[in-house]
């Protein structure tokens, strides 16, 4: 079932046009259900995963006209999680996210576009210490379902590389054998589920 309205071999045009239109309206990220994630490359060698445990979320699906889908995610920076409290300490700093002057890292998307079958692509405004730029964010549409307590689900994948430093966040360490601490690069992960509003 295309969220976009793609014809696929199990159904017909007429079929998958009635499901989609069902998708469309207003929903709302559900956090338990749903991982922000990020990965970074550290001392050139290894991965350090992390995410953020707590934000705010909607979605608008358009079935019929894909371009007129939006999301809105607000994210509290003091939520960051790493696995290591010093190192979570740190990205909440000065020297990172300087999280008391700059407590909500924002992403509002300008444009969503159909790629075909269950892809799609967002783009959108990233905010973070007060420095908007433009983010493109690749995601896959998992599917629609309705969850024991009667609540219209519809779930994506999504993913993302963005650079650090476009955003001022420049903090790093030289390393004796050559190279950085912390890498440039950050590779962004979504799994999103979001209930449809009443």
């Amino acid at each position: 079932m295309g969220i976009f309205g793609r014809k696929n071999d199990e159904t017909t045009a007429a079929g998958t046009g009635a499901d989609t239109a069902a998708l469309t309206g207003d929903y709302t990220i559900d956090p338990a259900h749903t991982t922000l994630g990020f990965v970074a490359r550290h001392a050139m060698v290894t991965n350090v995963k992390g995410s953020f445990q707590e934000f705010e979320g909607t979605l608008h699906l358009d079935g019929e006209n894909p371009s007129k889908s939006t999301a809105s995610l607000d994210i509290k920076m003091a939520s960051i999680t790493t696995g290591s409290p010093d190192r979570d300490g740190h990205l909440k700093s000065a020297d990172f996210f300087k999280i008391d002057e700059f407590p909500t890292m924002t992403f509002r998307s300008t444009e969503a576009e159909a790629l075909g079958g269950e892809d799609y692509r967002i783009t959108g405004d990233l905010t973070i210490l007060g420095v908007t730029k433009p983010v493109t964010i690749d995601l896959e549409f998992n599917g629609a379902a309705k969850d024991p307590f009667g609540n219209e689900r519809v779930g994506f994948e999504g993913k993302a590389e963005i650079k650090r430093s476009d955003w001022g966040v420049t903090w790093n360490a030289t390393l004796e054998t050559g190279g950085v601490l912390v890498s440039d690069k950050i590779k962004l992960n979504f799994d999103i589920s979001a209930i449809k509003n009443a």
